[in-house]
């Protein structure tokens, strides 16, 4: 008698099917996955007899200039760093749109790395523009916002 009430329970759990029943559906993931999909574009940017770092030239010419941004912000020149950080996220969502095969810097879907990497760069290419001192960019509205937000009344 317990060997038939484990089959039931491991029927009921989805792994086994019932005795002459079709299997019963589970809500729980598996253990093992084995069929998930690569991100469309996560092929190799170059053939595979190119050295190591040609294959992931995309990757690397967004992590290369986000690296360089962040030396100049370290070095006192935080506005043109941070310019740089966010023009490398806005290159890296051209080279995703515009490539086939992207290597590793293809994480998700075609449009979610696009609008990832876009967005983010925007934001940061904004806000640089927008960093005090001597903002080279001035939104009316903002600061108009602010002083709202901070009024004492």
């Amino acid at each position: 008698m317990p060997a038939e009430g484990a089959r039931a329970g491991a029927a009921t759990r989805g792994t086994q099917p019932a005795e002459g029943g079709p299997e019963r559906p589970t809500r729980r993931f598996p253990r093992i996955t084995r069929d998930t999909a690569r991100p469309e574009g996560g092929g190799r940017a170059a053939s595979g007899a190119a050295p190591a770092p040609a294959r992931q030239w995309p990757l690397l010419v967004v992590l290369g200039t986000v690296a360089l941004g962040l030396l100049l912000t370290s070095l006192d020149q935080f506005r043109p760093g941070t310019l740089l950080i966010g023009v490398a996220l806005l290159a890296g969502a051209g080279l995703r749109w515009l490539l086939p095969g992207v290597g590793m810097l293809a994480v998700r879907s075609r449009f979610t790395d696009i609008s990832t990497y876009g967005v983010l760069g925007l934001a940061i290419v904004l806000l640089a523009m927008m960093a005090q001192p001597n903002p080279w960019l001035q939104i009316p509205f903002l600061k108009d916002l602010l002083h709202v937000t901070l009024s004492n009344k």
